[in-house]
């Protein structure tokens, strides 16, 4: 009889598969702690960094579920500014409303915003020690092979029809030749997407994301409806943020004067956040032809520097201009010490680069699920991401002609074949950035003390 019932309740085990509980909504406390050591953790660029989002909140903690999670993402990738920063500020405010939203976007950057600081004045001030310039001199090798993967990994996912290589190579002569701004690039690229996407769908492939095709065999946290959008939210959320937003620019410009490098970088940067659609390599040509070309506020080996810095970090890479930031205002300091221009710099810049950031997500979260029906809207960001990778082309060809043509004269060979063999190791062997960029750095030391460069 004992085995009878034994096999009769495997029979009903196997007949009827177990129900999985959903879990408990996660106590802010609990959350808090997740964000703030996910801004310690967050390495690897938006890739890695959305990896690690997806892996702990869909598929080990189940807060979110997978479809949720990839329509956020599509959402994110619709706004300008960096969309891995944008989808923590976005589930954090799912999750917990405004003050998760606040919480989640801050964390997020808040370590990378004190560790580049500590590196940007460590640049700055030691800027004539040896084993210094060896370190900035080997990272300047490994941005060069950086961004040259980037150019392959993004362009490999996006031009996947004709008139997307057409649109990328347009972009990159557009930028290249003829100096037309990002700007208009971008905006160009959208509107051909959105009347594109009309009239020749196929020509404009929309994604429908990664995974499990929306579905997951664990339901995940029962969450309330999300707050409706209307008027009244619309205009406090738009009050509010941009009260916060140029508040700061204005008393900068108020009490340092109008023409101070503060107020210009407030004014600066708060366009660039405008138009970073497509992550921070697409933002990066246009501060560099602004800030090193236009303005003179940096040469274009600090602009390289800075980008090496930005990759060692955790946070977002955009991050980059918050050493910009502190560059221009240490080499322009007026009436102020380097050292404290130069922290208004990179705090103004932090500041006007991210605000925007949440603006636009509580703006337009209450929309995500409506997304699935806006094809227009897809297919302007698919277009915009084919121009990015002809953008990002230009950037990469920039930054290897400065480096390998020094000021001098002449050509540097060891910067060349640090360049080449950087590729080879995260193409071929796989080698994380951390690594590449540590075993440029420990070469360039050695270049730099035994005086061959």
């Amino acid at each position: 009889m004992l085995i009878c019932a034994v096999l009769s309740r495997l029979e009903a085990m196997n007949a009827s598969p177990q129900i999985i509980a959903a879990p408990p909504p996660p106590r802010f406390a609990e959350a808090l702690r997740f964000w703030w050591k996910l801004g310690w953790i967050s390495f690897g660029g938006p890739a890695g960094q959305i990896a690690i989002m997806h892996k702990e909140i869909v598929d080990r903690r189940r807060w979110l579920s997978e479809d949720h999670f990839l329509h956020a993402l599509n959402f994110c990738m619709l706004l300008p500014g960096p969309e891995a920063q944008q989808l923590a500020t976005y589930l954090g405010w799912r999750l917990h409303g405004a003050r998760g939203g606040i919480a989640a976007g801050v964390l997020f950057v808040l370590p990378s915003v004190f560790i580049l600081f500590a590196l940007s004045w460590i640049y700055m001030a030691g800027g004539n020690i040896v084993w210094i310039q060896g370190i900035f001199y080997g990272l300047t090798a490994a941005v060069i092979a950086i961004v040259v993967s980037a150019v392959k990994r993004i362009g490999s996912k996006a031009l996947k029809s004709p008139i997307l290589w057409v649109l990328a190579t347009a972009a990159f002569v557009a930028i290249f030749f003829l100096k037309i701004s990002f700007v208009i690039i971008i905006l160009s690229a959208a509107l051909i997407g959105f009347i594109g996407g009309k009239l020749f769908p196929k020509q404009f492939p929309v994604g429908k994301g990664h995974g499990k095709s929306g579905v997951t065999e664990d339901p995940s946290v029962a969450l309330p409806p999300a707050p409706a959008a209307s008027i009244g939210r619309t205009m406090w959320v738009s009050i509010i943020c941009l009260t916060l937003w140029w508040l700061p620019v204005l008393t900068v410009g108020w009490l340092l004067g109008w023409r101070s490098i503060q107020f210009q970088e407030g004014l600066f940067f708060s366009k660039a956040a405008l138009v970073t659609i497509g992550g921070a390599y697409a933002v990066l040509p246009y501060v560099a032809q602004m800030a090193v070309e236009h303005h003179g506020w940096l040469s274009q080996k600090q602009m390289m520097a800075g980008l090496g810095l930005a990759e060692t970090t955790p946070g977002p890479l955009i991050m980059v201009l918050q050493f910009v930031g502190f560059v221009a205002a240490w080499q322009n300091p007026g009436n102020l010490s380097p050292l404290v221009a130069g922290t208004l710099g990179a705090l103004i810049t932090t500041w006007v680069t991210f605000l925007p950031c949440f603006l636009f997500v509580f703006l337009g979260a209450p929309h995500v699920e409506g997304l699935r029906e806006r094809p227009a809207l897809a297919s302007a960001l698919t277009a915009i991401t084919a121009a990015v990778v002809g953008v990002i082309l230009n950037l990469a060809i920039w930054f290897a002609w400065h480096a390998l043509r020094p000021e001098g004269g002449g050509f540097d060979c060891f910067i060349a074949a640090m360049a080449v063999a950087s590729w080879v190791a995260m193409e071929r062997f796989k080698t994380g950035v951390i690594p590449t960029l540590a075993a440029c750095a420990a070469l360039g030391i050695l270049i730099k003390i035994i005086g061959w460069a």
